[in-house]
């Protein structure tokens, strides 16, 4: 790994830092020869600190530890991405990220509809929801749904319209969500199950 310490006057690199599991970016910090040499020899994420002037492991006071994943340079090599596994939030202020986001594992679109299906759940009453009407009907009629969206998509798999199987496979996700958020789980159970199984 060819890295270009010496396009900054201070022969620093800025060092991405972001979860290997959720992908979220922690924070941002900078890197000298000797840091990035640290990082790698001790699997801890140190950083040259400007404001103290010498190098600075990430936890060394507070054990919030950046555990070394992976380390990747960019098209220019002057900009590192390192990928950690965080001990206890990342920013010095307490919070999970220097943006104070929490530091959820997310899956893009399907997060945001499952906090749809969410808000749905938790207002039953909403006459002009699809989804709060199936939680106002119960379990047996949201599993008979998944039921009949999974033998629709296998019906639709059979043929060669691919749109038709794509909407299908679309509403058998959904579903198969609602019934997750009926049973108070997240996809990302499902998940955790997958990966230790891998």
């Amino acid at each position: 790994m060819k890295i270009d310490f010496d396009k900054n006057p201070e022969g620093l690199v800025p060092a991405i830092i972001q979860d290997a599991k959720t992908k979220n970016v922690l924070m941002l910090g900078y890197m000298d020869q000797e840091a990035f040499d640290t990082t790698q020899k001790t699997g801890k994420v140190t950083f040259f600190s400007r404001s103290k002037q010498r190098l600075w492991t990430k936890g060394e006071e507070s054990g919030n530890f950046l555990n070394l994943v992976d380390l990747k340079v960019d098209c220019d090599n002057d900009t590192l991405l390192v990928s950690v596994n965080p001990v206890g939030p990342t920013c010095h202020t307490g919070t999970d990220t220097c943006w104070a986001e929490d530091n959820d594992e997310t899956y893009g679109f399907l997060s945001t509809l499952e906090n749809i299906i969410e808000s749905r759940k938790n207002d039953p009453d909403n006459p002009d929801s699809y989804v709060a009407s199936l939680f106002r009907k119960g379990i047996n009629k949201i599993a008979q749904k998944v039921g009949e969206e999974a033998v629709e998509t296998v019906i639709e798999a059979k043929d060669n319209d691919d749109d038709l199987f794509l909407n299908e496979s679309a509403d058998l996700l959904f579903h198969y969500l609602i019934l997750l958020k009926a049973k108070n789980f997240k996809l990302s159970d499902v998940v955790n199950i997958l990966e230790q199984r891998h």
